[in-house]
């Protein structure tokens, strides 16, 4: 069964009177020059080129940092073998040293050539470890490359 309305709707014109006059669902756009459209514009492409220089400027210290990095490592892994040549040349003189010596002259189970030299090798290894390891990291170091560079640099056929 319908449910039955208590009091007649109320006409159409009585409705429209509730609304205050102004406060209509559509008021007309507010009327623009076209110098405050292309200032408008303006603002705009200015803050698109900062932003573009903001993010260009993030990105090329992302990459140094990572270079900075890499560098560090390779450096360290430099230093390190540089030592080990230090150890090397210091277990080539024992080992001339031992050679001249007559035998027997030595008590210790290793000669001094031997302990440098076990020095070096693992010294050697470390920094050839450290040393690969940072031209791999620099090598694997993404260049900055900015797309608008790829526009200036194209030429038409």
């Amino acid at each position: 069964m319908p449910p039955v309305l208590e009091t007649p709707p109320a006409p159409l014109e009585t409705m429209f009177d509730q609304f205050e006059p102004g406060s209509g669902p559509a008021e007309p756009p507010p009327v623009q020059t076209a110098a405050s459209l292309v200032s408008g514009i303006l603002g705009d492409l200015r803050n698109l080129v900062e932003q573009q220089f903001q993010l260009t400027r993030l990105q090329i210290e992302a990459e140094l940092r990572q270079r900075f990095v890499a560098v560090a490592v390779f450096s360290a892994g430099v230093v390190v073998l540089f030592v080990s040549t230090i150890f090397v040349c210091v277990s080539a003189s024992h080992l001339l040293h031992w050679v001249a010596s007559p035998a027997g002259t030595d008590p210790a189970a290793y000669p001094l050539w031997m302990c440098y030299a076990a020095v070096a090798a693992i010294l050697g290894v470390t920094g050839g470890i450290l040393a690969w390891a940072g031209l791999s990291k620099f090598s694997s170091v993404v260049p900055f490359h900015n797309p608008v560079r790829g526009l200036f640099q194209e030429t038409p056929k």
